[in-house]
């Protein structure tokens, strides 16, 4: 990756995206930082990244965003896939509309913003995607199914395009993370707080809802991550 090939980051408002937008310009990078809200960019914006609305549940939105840098420069040369968030409880007590909307993030969202970044970059012959996975890729515990299950796809997402864009000279990078003490959290023990048990002889339920709190609790309790570069 050169300084001069753009860079496409989803997911800037907080945590690994604005992390990763400040460490990439602040080394002299051309980069692209994104929001819903571009109000939360704000900081990005001061130390030097282009700032762009982006919501991966939105076509419109997605092509617009693409579109402005492939205006300013041909192509994206880098999009690193980092939006996502998860939700949390028992598989039997889960509002399956809230998980359909967490998949049009994690997954659906990353595909269809790499099938619209792609055709320039094959044009080109080189480019990187970088999806920003997660160790819940690899492993599963309760109460977390749904959010697995979606870190899993992106997983195979990744492996797949990975064999299949490679004779075009473009990589794809898959990074999987542990516990990093972002904005992630908050939008887990709200999750949780939602995932409460509606049959009352459903104690396990809640037990475990119990210890998983309290473990995501202790997890997160520390700071793993700086942004500073």
């Amino acid at each position: 990756m050169t300084r001069h090939d753009p860079v496409l980051i989803s997911g800037c408002s907080s945590g690994i995206g604005a992390a990763t937008a400040e460490t990439l310009v602040r080394a002299g990078h051309t980069v692209y930082a994104t929001a819903r809200r571009t109000e939360t960019l704000a900081g990005l914006e001061a130390l030097g990244c282009h700032t762009l609305a982006l919501d991966v549940t939105s076509e419109d939105s997605m092509i617009a965003a693409v579109n402005a840098v492939e205006a300013d420069h041909g192509k994206v040369g880098t999009l690193i896939n980092n939006a996502g968030y998860g939700e949390y409880g028992p598989i039997e007590e889960a509002d399956l509309d809230r998980v359909r909307t967490m998949f049009e993030t994690n997954v659906f969202g990353l595909a269809r913003l790499t099938q619209l970044v792609l055709p320039a970059m094959r044009r080109s012959r080189s480019g990187r995607i970088v999806n920003i996975g997660s160790m819940g890729g690899r492993i599963t515990f309760p109460i977390g199914g749904f959010y697995h299950a979606s870190k899993y796809a992106v997983e195979a997402i990744s492996d797949a395009l990975r064999v299949e864009v490679k004779p075009f000279g473009i990589d794809v990078i898959l990074v999987e993370p542990g516990l990093i003490r972002t904005n992630f959290e908050s939008r887990v023990n709200e999750s949780l707080e939602t995932a409460t048990p509606s049959h009352g002889e459903d104690t396990a339920y809640a037990d475990l809802l119990a210890a998983s709190d309290k473990s995501t609790t202790s997890g997160y309790a520390n700071d793993f991550m700086t942004t500073s570069p």
